[in-house]
């Protein structure tokens, strides 16, 4: 007779193999610069045919090593924070690298923040030195002091160091992403981020070492530094990465034209190129394509496989741990689920309250256990709400799960009330805050809102203080406080703001409110 016992929501394969001690993450990732020096680790592409900057794994594990000695010279030491505003040029993971391999901690930012999001960061961050690419400024009264291309070219001239002997649990890099609060929160990552990043390369990529990976992501990305940097040059790989003008169609001819056979882009890159020109020609030599940042659509996955004749597999993550559940070439998708925990990874599903995995089959909080090697160290300043996002054994993600008898796992939006627009996530509440900043709003939500199959914009619904403003005032105003993907698409005036009975705000039914327009 059947055991009538529910089997208990939980993966759990056994530890991953245990980092090594001492350990640094920019030694890690260089390693292959002493197995296949003159191999090409990086090309960043100007265009189809067009290459702007070209190095082995053995050119860029020694301008690390130089830059890391000139970030000494120039006083910087172990434990300093750095903020690196740049764009898609190699030497924004030189930088990066050889602050990780000097034991100093760097915090990556968008070119996209404004003024105002830049200066939280700051205030926020405290860096001993900050980075700033051509064309990019910064806000007034910067402490620290600040270095543009010329003088990170200089930091290059001196004579290597060796790599810091760090610990795993020492601290490697920081990532910023939006906050619950509307403020900028940092997540501290230690130099074991980078091998737990193993998991991945055969839980997702199926990862070679004559891969050739094409990513349609910015350099300061999470997503584009790990998958499409990190862990090609970790395998002994070659990273590629676009530099060149904007351009929807541009992916399969760059992907013929520079041999790529992993490509790895959001949803939003695979719905765009759907029409492309010689879609199936130029993606002929690719393996598979890698999706990740928010739900793929399975008409777009579909659709782009049919056109191609290559699979997409797709991961689901978060920046306190990267990617940790997916599907891969050993482990084929299942229709309607997101992915299967990486082998080595311990996944549960937990009810609102304690920590006991619930039955499989049951909808509940997804949680990953707190040993995870790739989890974070904590929020950068933030005790209470590392405190938080703990349960006993259990790091809560905020997503909202199921997980099957099988093992995988069908995810069901976020439990708390994090947007989602391209790929990104984005707090309502910092919208709102920006929306507030304008004469002519009272109050304000923000929601994001299916437009069609897999494609969410964000849309904003204020009482007026006075006569509504015009949309395209509105939309200014936010440009200019917002990066463009933090920004409204819509904006609709409202008499009120649907609230409960305590005053709270009820965002799920401002869906409603727009349906009824």
């Amino acid at each position: 007779m059947a055991d009538p016992t529910p089997q208990p929501s939980l993966f759990d394969e056994g530890p991953f193999a245990p980092c090594p001690a001492p350990f640094n993450m920019a030694a890690h990732t260089l390693a292959a610069a002493a197995i296949t020096p003159e191999k090409v680790a990086l090309e960043v592409i100007a265009g189809p045919g067009a290459v702007a900057a070209r190095w082995t794994h053995g050119e860029l594990a020694e301008a690390v090593r130089r830059t890391a000695a000139g970030l000494a010279a120039a006083g910087i030491r172990p434990g300093d924070r750095m903020l690196l505003r740049l764009g898609n040029s190699a030497e924004f993971p030189i930088l990066f690298f050889a602050a990780i391999a000097l034991g100093a901690v760097p915090a990556p930012a968008s070119p996209q923040l404004t003024r105002a999001e830049v200066a939280a960061i700051l205030a926020d961050l405290d860096p001993a030195l900050v980075a700033l690419g051509a064309g990019l400024d910064l806000p007034p009264g910067v402490a620290c002091p600040v270095i543009g291309p010329a003088e990170i070219a200089a930091l290059g001239r001196h004579p290597p160091r060796r790599f810091a002997a760090t610990m795993p649990d020492d601290p490697a890099f920081i990532v910023y992403t939006s906050g619950t609060s509307g403020r900028p929160k940092g997540v501290l990552h230690a130099q074991r981020a980078a091998w737990a990043r193993r998991m991945m390369w055969q839980g997702w990529y199926g990862l070679k070492p004559d891969d050739r990976v094409l990513h349609a992501g910015a350099f300061n990305w999470t997503y584009t530094l790990g998958a499409g940097l990190t862990d090609p040059w970790a395998a002994g790989a070659t990273a590629l990465i676009h530099a060149g003008p904007p351009d929807r169609h541009v992916w399969p001819r760059l992907a013929a034209a520079h041999g790529a056979t992993i490509f790895a882009a959001v949803p939003g890159v695979y719905r765009q190129m759907l029409d492309a020109p010689g879609l199936a020609e130029g993606f002929a030599g690719l393996r598979h394509g890698l999706s990740a940042g928010e739900a793929l659509a399975e008409t777009v996955a579909e659709t782009w496989s049919r056109a191609t004749g290559r699979p997409i597999y797709q991961a689901l993550g978060m920046s306190e741990i990267s990617t940790y559940i997916s599907f891969s070439p050993e482990d084929p998708p299942v229709p309607g689920r997101s992915g299967r925990p990486q082998r080595g990874r311990r996944v549960a599903i937990l009810g609102e309250t304690g920590d006991a995995p619930l039955p499989r089959g049951t909808d509940g909080l997804l949680a990953v256990g707190r040993r995870d090697p790739g989890l974070m160290l904590g929020y950068w300043r933030r005790p209470e709400e590392t405190a938080a996002a703990f349960r006993g054994e259990w790091f809560l993600t905020g997503d909202r799960a199921r997980m099957a008898a099988d093992g995988t796992i069908t995810h069901l939006g976020r439990a708390d009330e994090v947007m989602n627009a391209g790929g990104y996530r984005v707090a309502p509440q910092e919208v709102e805050a920006a929306l507030l900043r304008h004469p002519g709003v009272a109050e304000a939500a923000v929601v994001d809102l299916p437009v069609r199959d897999g494609v969410s914009i964000i849309a904003a619904f204020f009482v007026p203080a006075g006569d509504a403003p015009e949309a395209a005032a509105l939309a200014r105003h936010c440009e200019g406080l917002l990066a463009r993907y933090k920004c409204p698409r819509e904006f609709h005036a409202v008499a009120n703001l649907p609230r409960g009975s305590n005053g709270k705000l009820i965002r799920r039914k401002l869906r409603d409110v727009r349906g009824g327009m």
